[in-house]
């Protein structure tokens, strides 16, 4: 994962762009990718596909002929959406279109400006204090035209319909943990889940942020029904611990299955209620959708200082982090995919366990008496009406136990699957 986002780290992306479509030739060399084109203009929802930008060069020299900001160091450099430009000019007239972190005078900021015509450098302070006074060549080479949006799709097939949607931005440049490392961890996550056939069918989304999920929802109105679950991954590689956002519903099975495996991992973990800003899980959650779609990051959003600078680095992001994420990811999806209602078939009265069987095949286990009563407890609420997740949550058992005490059961003829 980690050398999967030091290829991806140095490309230029934004909402659009040739840049876009680079990230997800990568990606695609790791999982297959359906890639959809949106041209300019198309209407998605409230919004508009807008004019693609692409930019070749960027620059400011000074009166020396010097590059002092540039674009071919770091693609954080020209601020987002920058119209051309070609002009020379002193430092004082400069100054208004230059970008930085007084508090943080060696970091280079992120700055964008999608849908208000501009243009603009951002570049470290100090790099601006050693700037002197004098004429600038200043040169945008960069392109707003008719043209596409792009994103992609990777879809693994499960036994059911019923789908878990994946979503990353794809839309940062030069940024590893927001999103590269998002990125990451859903591609590795994906190639796991191919290996074997899950329960539900996965469907894994790389769009830009905000406007590429309205673009998808716009698009797939008409079969969103389909999406029972869903989780939103960004921020995935901080050495901070995990953060899970729950749905706006609060309540969905995703804001449930994540609460259970974080506690029960006894990770450092904060679960957070559910706010209209963010990452696209807003999108996923406003009203007229309501999916039951949450966001896992480790350290949230805005919430380090690196945050949207040049020093959200392939520095700030460890291996270790990303193969975490990616562990609660494979934790909490084996639960939704597991969790199942059953009927007890002999509810007047506690069945014979032993006559089946049951006590001698937990003999040998260490936690023979967690199991024993993880088998009661299902046998208990095994009325159509309780799930697994229910049961766990309800006797304080893991989720395992819960689901291995039902394999038994249902083996031994004294349960049957309610759904």
């Amino acid at each position: 994962m980690y050398a999967l986002v030091e290829r991806l780290y140095p490309l230029c992306r934004s909402i659009t762009g040739d840049g876009v479509r680079a990230t997800l030739d990568i990606v695609g060399e790791y999982i297959p990718l359906d890639v959809h084109e949106v041209p300019t203009g198309t209407q998605v929802l409230d919004w508009t596909v807008p004019q693609e930008w692409n930019v070749r060069d960027a620059y400011i020299a000074d009166p020396a002929g010097n590059r002092v900001v540039d674009f071919a160091a770091s693609s954080l450099h020209v601020l987002g959406y920058s119209v051309p430009v070609a002009r020379t000019m002193p430092l004082s007239e400069l100054r208004a279109h230059l970008h930085t972190l007084p508090d943080q005078p060696s970091w280079v900021p992120y700055r964008t400006s999608y849908y208000k015509p501009d243009w603009g450098f951002c570049l470290a302070q100090q790099t601006l204090d050693a700037m002197p006074d004098g004429d600038y060549e200043v040169r945008v080479d960069s392109t707003l035209a008719d043209g596409h949006l792009t994103y992609a799709e990777h879809v693994v097939p499960g036994q059911v319909a019923d789908e878990v949607i994946v979503s990353c931005h794809v839309c940062h440049p030069s940024l590893a943990n927001d999103n590269m490392a998002g990125v990451a961890v859903a591609v590795f996550l994906a190639q796991e889940l191919a290996r074997k056939t899950p329960y539900h069918t996965y469907r894994f989304i790389f769009a830009p942020g905000t406007i590429g999920a309205i673009t998808w929802l716009a698009r797939n109105a008409d079969r969103v029904e389909r999406v029972k679950h869903g989780l939103v991954l960004a921020c995935a590689g901080d050495r901070g611990s995990l953060t899970y956002k729950q749905s706006r519903r609060g309540d969905a099975e995703i804001d449930r299955v994540l609460r259970h495996v974080l506690a029960a991992s006894e990770r450092p973990h904060r679960v957070s209620e559910f706010t209209p800003y963010g990452y696209d899980e807003r999108q996923y959650c406003s009203p007229g959708f309501d999916l039951g779609v949450g966001s896992l990051t480790r350290t949230p959003y805005a919430g380090y200082p690196e945050y949207h600078t040049s020093a959200d680095n392939m520095d700030f992001v460890s291996p270790e982090a990303m193969a975490d994420t990616l562990a609660v990811c494979r934790e909490a999806f084996a639960v939704l995919d597991r969790d199942r209602r059953y009927v007890n078939l002999s509810p007047y009265g506690e069945p014979q366990l032993g006559r089946r069987g049951l006590y001698d095949a937990l003999g040998g286990r260490s936690d023979t008496q967690q199991a024993q009563m993880a088998m009661l407890w299902v046998l208990s609420l095994s009325d159509g009406e309780h799930s697994l997740l229910d049961v766990a949550e309800r006797s304080g058992l893991s989720f395992d136990t819960v689901a291995a005490a039902a394999d038994a059961l249902h083996d031994a003829g004294l349960i049957k699957e309610g759904r």
